[in-house]
């Protein structure tokens, strides 16, 4: 039977049971707002991407962390432990923090620190939206560029001034609505290729994502608005694999060169050493980086940045409903690699690419 409202039919959020108000963002951004220091982590951070993007700057980026973030006290030893090996590495990379507060989930499950907080179905999402910008906010007062999945639409207004990347996820990036998103992030925007391995949807969210749009959000003040963006030049592809199959062995790269040059798009390239690239073996991240960094070795000029699932500790483990339970340090999401082994993999990796023409060219024109 239909609900019904004074005795006529009810046709107005019929299936909603509740609704809350939000603080709006410039409200969140009262009680915690963007300090000096910060603003100069981020602008700094977001500046060198875009160098390497725009082939100025002959490093690679790397966005490593844990897969979500649950725990934010094992987030901040874990941005501690980061930041020195970040200075170790700069030479030959910039190192971002993966700082994930939002998960998709195919069917049902933990949504992320800012939809569940407390990880026991509460939903108390103005307590996540705290939350994370006093972690965003504390990790960039640090001097650690944070990057990020955009997936709620309303959530940049909240946070993505702290923000120093954007990744736009395979099960997103055929939206309409995250395309029209990114065209206005002020972050360059990683798209990573669909869920089956192929890079149509990616492409034409590259494509997409570099013209002007239209589309509803909200204002600092909350209020609903129509927004006009430029389009963000940015963008650029993330291979993940997909569909059963790795992307990031030296034939895929070149398959996917071919397909941005061809639509005129820049030829620039992530390679994302977890998901499909390592079927979820977070012991095949290292073979993965490795692979990559070879291909840079042998005069690929394509791979501009690797992304590596890391956490304190090896694996993963389930979320039960009570957060005394979980072992601190290990994802409650994807399996991640641990600290000594992510420690040596970027060590490794700096050692290696410092041998790399371009990056040995560079440091000469820096001397002078």
């Amino acid at each position: 039977m239909s609900a019904t409202q004074g005795g006529a039919p009810l046709l107005h959020n019929v299936n909603v049971v509740s609704s809350e108000l939000l603080p709006t963002p410039d409200q969140i951004k009262l009680e915690l707002p963007l300090t000096a220091a910060a603003a100069r982590t981020v602008a700094a951070a977001r500046q060198a991407v875009q160098a390497i993007l725009d082939r100025r700057d002959a490093r690679i980026f790397v966005v490593v962390g844990p897969c979500s973030i649950h725990d934010v006290d094992a987030a901040r030893e874990y941005a501690g432990r980061l930041r020195e090996l970040a200075a170790r590495v700069e030479r030959t990379m910039v190192v971002i923090m993966r700082v994930y507060f939002e998960k998709p989930r195919t069917t049902v499950g933990w949504k992320g620190l800012i939809n569940d907080p407390d990880m026991d179905d509460s939903f108390h999402i103005e307590k996540g939206i705290r939350t994370a910008r006093e972690l965003l906010l504390d990790l960039a007062e640090q001097g650690i560029p944070a990057g990020t999945e955009a997936l709620d639409p309303i959530m940049p207004q909240y946070l993505h001034e702290l923000v120093t990347w954007t990744a736009i996820g395979a099960r997103t990036t055929e939206s309409q609505t995250h395309r029209e998103m990114a065209s206005g992030l002020s972050t360059p925007v990683g798209f990573k290729n669909g869920t089956d391995g192929t890079l149509t949807v990616a492409i034409n969210a590259l494509q997409s994502v570099r013209e002007p749009h239209h589309f509803l959000g909200i204002t600092q003040q909350g209020q609903s608005a129509v927004f006009r963006t430029a389009g963000n030049r940015y963008g650029h592809l993330v291979l993940r694999g997909g569909g059963g199959r790795p992307n990031y062995d030296s034939v895929s790269v070149a398959l996917a060169e071919r397909e941005l040059a061809r639509c005129g798009l820049p030829v620039n390239v992530v390679i994302d050493c977890s998901h499909g690239n390592s079927n979820k073996d977070p012991a095949l991240q290292p073979l993965v980086a490795a692979n990559a960094v070879n291909q840079i070795l042998e005069g690929n000029q394509s791979i501009v940045g690797l992304m590596l699932e890391s956490n304190l500790e090896w694996g993963n483990q389930a979320v039960t409903g009570d957060r005394s339970t979980l072992k601190f340090g290990v994802s409650v999401t994807d399996a991640c690699i641990d600290w000594v082994t992510t420690e040596q993999l970027l060590l490794d990796v700096n050692a290696r690419l410092a041998s790399c023409p371009r990056i040995v060219a560079q440091g000469r024109k820096a001397l002078g």
